[in-house]
């Protein structure tokens, strides 16, 4: 993503929706997304520049990431501009049978034998993740997320957004749930793809942390005791110095000091993307009101502890919208006074406070939001439509339907 320039808190947002590519027939993984490059760009190459999206690859053939090119505000332009960038996708990949799956994760790969990695620029990075963590099992090359890149101009803007998104990611998969089928069965988690996510690396701990990010809030802090130790933790593993601890970093939110801006890595790619520019719009609601103190002061966010919000977030992977949350100190960061909620209810309980506060910017997704907020995440509309018929021919017609749902534009209603 290119950045001309620093910008300031919430003037600008990049958007990364990632998909995967299938058969028509059979919903295989099909690797092509370097021909799909190649069809558009004349030759192989790692990005397709389209207007204000951007199509690029990513560690796996079988994935395509769409993104805004550069740092965008005005969501309903950004929104459109995505819907038709699928549309537009999915009329190339005509040409091999193929057509985007959304999800988090495919629901009957197997990785082992299905992975083909990215083979042309970049590879070598690539090769030595490979190497490390053999980087063909789920979680590697069966994930799709969605990225959210929030900026910061300085250390005083980093402190604040800091603060801030930490409070945000413990309840997330409440919100974007969508990976509940691995290897053709119901994993009995609502977001498999983020217990990948905080184990895959496991045989460097520094590198993801406990997800939750560490209470941290100035660079030279951040750079001493985060990107230092991860430095040190690589190098037995990397000695040709190929990895950048910077990019190696896997926490729940990660510090880009170099280009000013935290990207959130908790989302589960959504049906389409106007589910996920809604979540996305309520996301970034809520950090702005922790931002401009709206529940509790910049103090009292930044003494939260990293334990209990890890507790609770490894709990919402399971039982997503269900997770009861009893942290007094968490709820009472809500402006919640009960002792216990529900972690939907504690969403919302953060949407009716920023409606009647009269926040207008949410006002577009209402009817999305209702759907997430009511019938449940896509995780819980998946499980739900398959009326406890847990066949292979029952998954291929819940995602057949998913598909639709993707080159509609459409939010899945089970």
């Amino acid at each position: 993503m290119t950045h001309p320039s620093r910008i300031h808190l919430f003037q600008g947002y990049g958007i990364e929706l990632e998909y995967m590519l299938v058969d028509k027939d059979t919903l295989a993984v099909k690797s092509v997304t370097d021909e799909l490059l190649k069809h558009e760009l004349g030759e192989y190459g790692s990005d397709f520049e389209n207007g204000i999206v951007t199509w690029s690859n990513e560690l796996v053939l079988h994935v395509v990431e769409i993104k805004s090119t550069n740092p965008e505000s005005n969501f309903n332009a950004l929104g459109n501009a995505f819907a038709e960038n699928v549309k537009r996708i999915n009329a190339n990949l005509d040409r091999w049978n193929a057509m985007l799956m959304p999800s988090a994760a495919h629901p009957f790969m197997n990785p082992m034998e299905e992975t083909k990695l990215w083979p042309h620029d970049n590879n070598e990075v690539y090769q030595i993740y490979d190497k490390i963590f053999n980087s063909k099992g789920h979680g590697w090359s069966n994930l799709q997320s969605t990225h959210l890149n929030l900026p910061f101009y300085d250390d005083e803007e980093f402190a604040k957004l800091h603060a801030a998104v930490r409070i945000v990611l413990p309840i997330l998969p409440a919100l974007c749930a969508s990976s509940p089928i691995l290897d053709g069965k119901l994993t009995g988690m609502v977001d498999t793809r983020l217990k990948y996510y905080k184990t895959n690396q496991a045989r460097i701990p520094s590198i993801t942390g406990k997800v939750i990010p560490e209470a941290i809030f100035s660079k030279r802090n951040y750079l001493n005791s985060i990107y230092e130790k991860i430095k040190t933790d690589i190098a037995p593993f990397d000695p040709n110095k190929v990895l950048n601890p910077i990019w190696v970093n896997s926490r729940g939110a990660i510090p880009r000091f170099d280009r000013g801006s935290i990207e959130i890595r908790l989302m589960d790619i959504q049906e389409c993307p106007t589910a996920d520019m809604a979540i996305i719009s309520l996301v970034i609601e809520t950090i702005k009101a922790f931002v401009g103190e709206k529940f509790i002061s910049l103090d009292d966010q930044m003494k939260i502890k990293t334990e209990p919000m890890a507790g609770l977030f490894e709990k919402c992977i399971v039982t997503g919208q269900k997770t009861e949350v009893t942290n007094p100190e968490f709820l009472t960061a809500f402006g919640i006074q009960n002792n216990t909620l529900t972690a939907i209810e504690v969403w919302r309980t953060v949407m009716d406070n920023l409606v009647k506060s009269g926040n207008s910017a949410l006002e577009k997704w209402k009817p999305e939001l209702s759907v997430i907020l009511n019938e449940g995440t896509l995780s819980d509309r998946i499980i739900r439509s398959l009326e406890e018929d847990n066949t292979e021919e029952s998954i291929k017609s819940v995602y057949r339907r998913l598909c639709g749902c993707l080159e509609q534009d459409k939010m899945f209603i089970p």
